[in-house]
């Protein structure tokens, strides 16, 4: 079965992030929910959805985020009507995203962020043989 392509507006955020970011290496995207998640050296660091790029957030990157002016990701459910705030994704500034060296610089910490946190989660048990 065929990949389903990106809309045009992920498509060009996946092209702009590829060109801007090359330095750093190569930039994997595979979809995710209802967008996709950008990985750099196997870690995910962003998400892009609704057209936006989401960067993944730690307590020592966050107030960047929020002293200019940005906000967690958010999501309504669908059944109940709640609204849902993603903590650890906010979307990168429009000055950000528009300077090459800015967005590798909070790239990398997204990355470290986001590499940082898997190394916090308890491993996931396997049963033992046998049972």
């Amino acid at each position: 079965m065929a990949k389903k392509p990106p809309n045009p507006v992920a498509a060009d955020l996946i092209a702009q992030l590829d060109r801007k970011l090359a330095p750093l290496g190569h930039i994997a995207t595979r979809r995710m929910f209802s967008g996709y998640g950008a990985y750099l050296d196997g870690v995910v660091f962003a998400l892009i959805l609704r057209g936006r790029l989401w960067l993944r957030v730690d307590d020592a990157t966050r107030p960047d985020f929020v002293k200019a002016g940005m906000k967690p990701f958010a999501y309504t459910q669908t059944r109940s009507g709640k609204v849902i705030r993603v903590e650890s994704y906010y979307e990168c500034p429009a000055a950000v995203l528009g300077d090459g060296a800015k967005l590798r610089r909070w790239v990398k910490e997204a990355r470290r962020a986001s590499a940082e946190r898997n190394k916090k989660k308890p491993a996931k048990r396997k049963p033992a043989d046998g049972l």
